[in-house]
């Protein structure tokens, strides 16, 4: 008898940036700069801290299963019915309700490669069949997804900006992928770094979308722009049916109490993702003069990382960085050798890594 599930077998394990602990024991340092997992450098909201104390006295009370009130106000700030959304316990969890939901035994996934991990996980534990299309300059290969779809394609993934090179297709480009396939296949677009993106005028409007083709899923969270990744809450917008039966799958309590209360918070301090967001590009503007002075190569990013060509073997680099107090993200985890993922940071934190860069580039 086979103890373990058959997929098993087949799935790798998501590795995590490394904690900031650790390396302080590992190379006996007391300042660490983690640039490595795109986090928000200004924190939580003072508002989603404020909502977590006021509920700290009755956290021996069990929280709204529904999430009713997160959800009508998410539902409030997108002009859509609270049946419209779905709450997870981050967006990896709406992942993997997404991939319970749809796949059966041999369905089959159409996504990128390379990114995020999590599609092909998620598809591979329900005994789906992840359709792999390597990126094309860098980009969705949506000419390759098409090309690809038969009548065992249940859903196909599009991130964007796309993790880890942090690039979006534009409106145009997935107006060309949607012409182009069925109204039956269910479109997900993870747009984890949605207000990053939408500063760029070509980022789609999903929303819109959603409204004439309703077999689509938008994914958003509260972890990057609204700083409360600990807590972890991230959303789905698309249709009733879809929410309702994802819905059945997503745990009675999935969001605790302190969580409900911190994406509350986080969505009323519009003034906080506004500061996160100008801080953003100023770190980006930074990090892309510094690669632009030195001819090192880079993707133009409307996330909250950059992807750059150090051409260096990145584990080594993230070795060496590490030593001297910045943690990022090596590409050779996706495959990608000579390149690194980084997240902007504050202004201090940005110029550190800047100069530990050089200085690991020019061996000072």
């Amino acid at each position: 008898m086979q103890l373990f599930r058959k997929e098993l077998e087949k799935m790798k394990p998501y590795v995590p940036g490394k904690p900031i602990e650790e390396v302080k024991k590992e190379y006996n340092i007391e300042t660490i700069e983690k640039l490595a997992s795109n986090e928000n450098p200004l924190g939580p909201s003072k508002k989603a801290i404020e909502r977590i104390k006021a509920e700290l006295d009755y956290i021996n009370i069990y929280p709204d299963a529904t999430a009713a009130k997160l959800r009508q106000e998410i539902a409030l700030s997108h002009d859509v019915k609270m049946e419209n959304i779905v709450l997870g316990n981050g967006g990896e969890q709406i992942l993997t309700m997404i991939a319970q939901a749809f796949i059966n035994e041999g369905d089959e996934a159409i996504m990128a490669d390379v990114t995020f991990g999590l599609y092909k996980t998620s598809v591979t534990h329900m005994g789906g069949v992840p359709v792999i299309v390597k990126l094309k300059d860098h980009k969705h290969d949506f000419e390759g997804f098409i090309n690809k779809i038969n009548d065992k394609t249940k859903l196909i993934y599009v991130c964007n900006p796309n993790n880890p090179v942090g690039n979006i297709m534009t409106k145009d480009e997935i107006d060309y992928l949607v012409s182009n396939i069925n109204d039956d296949i269910v479109l997900v677009l993870d747009e984890a770094y949605y207000q990053y993106a939408i500063k760029n005028p070509n980022y789609p409007q999903s929303l819109e979308l959603l409204k004439k083709r309703p077999n689509t899923i938008i994914l958003r969270t509260f972890s990057k722009v609204a700083g409360i990744a600990g807590v972890r809450v991230g959303y789905a917008i698309s249709n009733e049916e879809i929410c309702t039966q994802m819905a059945k799958v997503k745990g009675v309590f999935n969001i605790n109490k302190l969580a409900q209360a911190a994406a509350l918070g986080a969505l009323e301090d519009k003034e906080h993702i506004e500061n996160t967001v100008e801080l953003n590009y100023k770190s980006m503007g930074i990090m892309k003069d510094y690669f632009e002075n030195n001819n090192i190569n880079y993707i133009d990013s409307n996330a909250n990382f950059i992807f750059v060509d150090v051409n260096t073997d990145s584990k080594v680099l993230f070795e060496e960085l590490m030593k001297k107090g910045i943690i990022i993200r090596p590409g050779f985890l996706w495959g990608m050798t000579n390149w690194i993922r980084v997240s902007t940071g504050t202004i201090d934190q940005t110029n550190k890594f800047v100069k530990a860069l050089d200085e690991v580039l020019n061996n000072k």
